[in-house]
This record gives structure tokens, C-alpha cells and sequence, in this order.
């Protein structure tokens, strides 16, 4: 089971780090110091997509044991970046919070922010991808603009409200408001049948997946949470898949909880559109990320997006724009309430119906 006092960690840096104990709140932080010179081996690269041998195998046959899975481990590393990217600072000056920004999509998100001016904070989970986060970070730093504030990462189990105010109030207390925020940290668990789930697996995936969501926008009416923080003109971006859309039946649970966000997202864009924020979606399809070698076998590791019709996986880098598109004022200020689908060339319905009287 998730703990309900999972406290909160700024990382700072990556290579020494230290310890000391706030006297306020009585809890320990870790303190990464920056070091001189920043990983060589992150510079921007260029995407190169193509098969990596022979038949269906896209990439070398790998599995990580537990979730969530870790970025540095993979084979190859996914790609959160590219030379092709080319910033305009459509978000100068504006603060993104990104949940589940320390590798796979929320990575190569945060750091497309970076590049377009906005300050970045992204939440990890605690002693499982400090690695990951401590990168990111350096990632982050680097990619900021001359205006823009040093980024900020916070370690948090985001299934449970108290840990989702705690994140809120850091990044408010550091930069004073919320701009765009992206719920996109989540988890999966292959399963073959319904028999096998339980409810401690049901509530972790419900409470990752979802309730994240409605803890980090919630409480609208008595103003807490980010909403309180945010104004017109403001975005939230939620991560749904295209499983919300086509199902899988080896991955009910997690199928459910993104049919649930898709549902969400249409619900709260009406909400919040009197009040000028704008809500969207983004459907990846199979994105090459740390959820894959962490929830499947080798063989379907190897093989992972092949049967999309581009035959292959995308990459993060592929993805990452459409969190730009959506979270930028001046390229989608007309749109809320919808979804976009990086998917591969999977065709989906998803046409919503026209809403009279609340049927």
C-alpha cells in the first residue's frame, strides 16, 4: 500500500548530496548540489527511427523487475529530445508543473517547456527514481532560458490528497503560481485475467492513475489545490493511451483508469471554461518509456509497437510537442475538451456527443 506520509525532496543536483532536517515541519530534505559541468551524453540528438533488427523486434529483448521502471536502465535510452525541436518561447515566463516528469513522456515534456521559457517543476517517487529525477533536473537546467527560474524537483506519492497540496504549496511558495499543470504520472501491471486482480492492486493503479488527478485539481469551489493558483489563460493537460479507446485485455486496470481520464477531461473542461482554463488530453500510443520493460516479458519488450501502422514504437520527443501545442495560449486557445492521439496511425473514435441540459 501506498504510505500516507510520503515527504516531500527537493532535488537540487545529482552528484554529492547532503542532508538537513526543517524544523518547522520536522521532516528530512536531501540536498543534490549542481555540479560544474552537466551530463555530455544528454545533449539534444537527432530522432533516427527505424527497426532495430530483423522481423517484429524493435528493440533488445529487456525487463525491469518493479515499478516504476527506470529510464537509465533501458536499451536504448528513449529519446527526449531532438535537434528538429526548434523553441519560439511560446511559454515565456510562464511556471508548468509536470507530475511524473523524471523519465519517458514527462521528461521529454518538461524539458520542451524548458526550452520554450517556462519554469519547470516535475514530481518522482522517493528512493526508486531519485537517478532518473537527479538527471532530469540537470536536463532542466540546462535547457532553461536566461528568464526563466532554476527548476524544481519534488519527490511525492500522488495517490493521496495531503501529498498533493504539500507538491502544490512547494512549487507555489517557490515561483508564486501555477501556469500549466500535467498530470501524467501513472502506472500498469499486466494481467490475464479479471480473476487476478485484487483490491491493494486495484487501489494502487486507481490511485496513480486517477485520483491524482482529481487531488491535484480539485476543491474548486473552496479554492485549494492548483486551482486555486490558477488563471484565466492558464491549461491543465491530462496523460490519457489509446487503451482508454481500443481496450487491451491484458491491461484492464490500467485501460479503465485512462477510459476515466478521457471522461474527466471533458467533464472539468466545462467546468473551468468560465473561468478562461482550458482542459485537454493527450492518447499516446505505444511510446517507447519506462512503463514497457517494467510491465512486460522480454519477447513483447522486443516487439513493443510493432503492430501499430507504422510499425514501431514513437519516442517521447514524438509526443512531447502536443503538451506544447496544448499548453501554448497563442496555438490553442480555442481548443478545450478534447484529446489529441500520437498513436502510430491507430484509428480511434473519438467523437464526443453534443451535451444539452446535462444529457
Amino acid at each position: 500500500m501506498f504510505s500516507r506520509l510520503c515527504s516531500s525532496t527537493k532535488v537540487l543536483a545529482s552528484r554529492a548530496s547532503s542532508w538537513y532536517i526543517d524544523e518547522t515541519h520536522q521532516r528530512y530534505h536531501r540536498i543534490f548540489r549542481i555540479p560544474a559541468t552537466l551530463v555530455e551524453s544528454r545533449r539534444p540528438t537527432r530522432v533516427i527511427m527505424r527497426n532495430m533488427a530483423s522481423g517484429n523486434q524493435q528493440f533488445p529483448p529487456q525487463k525491469q523487475e518493479a515499478q516504476p521502471g527506470k529510464e537509465h536502465v533501458m536499451e536504448p535510452t528513449p529519446q527526449f529530445t531532438s535537434h528538429d525541436y526548434k523553441p519560439s518561447n511560446k511559454l515565456r515566463g510562464k511556471v508548468a508543473l509536470v507530475t511524473g516528469g523524471d523519465s519517458g513522456i514527462g521528461r521529454a515534456v518538461a524539458h520542451c517547456y524548458a526550452l520554450e521559457g517556462a519554469t519547470v517543476a516535475f514530481t518522482y517517487v522517493k528512493s526508486q527514481e531519485e537517478k532518473d529525477a537527479q538527471e532530469t533536473f540537470e536536463i532542466l537546467r540546462e535547457a532553461k532560458t536566461s528568464d526563466a527560474k532554476d527548476p524544481m524537483a519534488i519527490s511525492a506519492d500522488l495517490g493521496f490528497d495531503e501529498n498533493c497540496k504539500r507538491v502544490v504549496d512547494e512549487v507555489v511558495n517557490a515561483y508564486g503560481k501555477i501556469d500549466i499543470l500535467v498530470n501524467n504520472a501513472a502506472v500498469q501491471y499486466k494481467a490475464g485475467s479479471v480473476e487476478e486482480f485484487d483490491e491493494e492492486r486495484l487501489e494502487r493503479v486507481f490511485r496513480t492513475n486517477i485520483f491524482s488527478h482529481f487531488f491535484m485539481t480539485r476543491f474548486i469551489v473552496i479554492h485549494r489545490h492548483a486551482l486555486r493558483h490558477m488563471k484565466e489563460g492558464s491549461a491543465i493537460i491530462n496523460t490519457t493511451s489509446v487503451v482508454a479507446y481500443k481496450g487491451n485485455p491484458k491491461l484492464l486496470d490500467y485501460a479503465a483508469t485512462k477510459g476515466a481520464i478521457v471522461a474527466f477531461t471533458r467533464g472539468l473542461a466545462l467546468q473551468l471554461v468560465e473561468r478562461g482554463i482550458r482542459v485537454n488530453g493527450v492518447a499516446p500510443g505505444p511510446i517507447w518509456t519506462p512503463l514497457i520493460p517494467s510491465s512486460f516479458s522480454e519477447e513483447e519488450s522486443a516487439q513493443f509497437g510493432s503492430e501499430v501502422p507504422m510499425k514501431r514504437a514513437g519516442q517521447p520527443i514524438e509526443v512531447a510537442p502536443c503538451y506544447v501545442f496544448l499548453a501554448c495560449n497563442h496555438c490553442s486557445s480555442y481548443i478545450t475538451g478534447q484529446v489529441l492521439h500520437p498513436n502510430g496511425g491507430v484509428i480511434v473514435n473519438s467523437s464526443r456527443p453534443l451535451v444539452v441540459d446535462g444529457f
